[in-house]
């Protein structure tokens, strides 16, 4: 039964973070709150299509917060959520275990 709980909670967060660039727009929104061109330029293989499918989505799952300032010309901003930041731990693990790891394999 345990296992099972264990099993569908591990399904739940990586359908939340599943995707191509979707951990990596997390990753630089734990440091700040970013404009969408600037996460375009921190994220330069996304597309814009895929940029915005995936803001939309961590914006749906609660994990991103939109704010819209109504300028000329319009500004808008992307920021974690109180629970996007719960995951601010679970991605410096990440981080930390690619370059430990990863990253060996890209230098030999």
């Amino acid at each position: 039964m345990t296992t099972q709980k264990h099993r569908c909670a591990i399904e739940m967060l990586t359908g939340a973070i599943e995707g191509k660039y979707k951990a990596v727009i997390l990753y630089h929104l734990m440091h700040g709150t970013k404009r969408f061109n600037e996460l375009g330029r921190l994220i330069p293989d996304a597309s814009q299509r895929m940029l915005t499918q995936h803001l939309r989505e961590l914006e749906r799952d609660g994990l991103v917060h939109r704010e819209v300032y109504r300028e000329v010309p319009p500004r808008v901003e992307y920021s974690l959520t109180e629970l996007g930041h719960t995951l601010k731990s679970l991605l410096e693990q990440m981080q930390e275990w690619a370059e430990q790891h990863m990253m060996k394999e890209v230098v030999s």
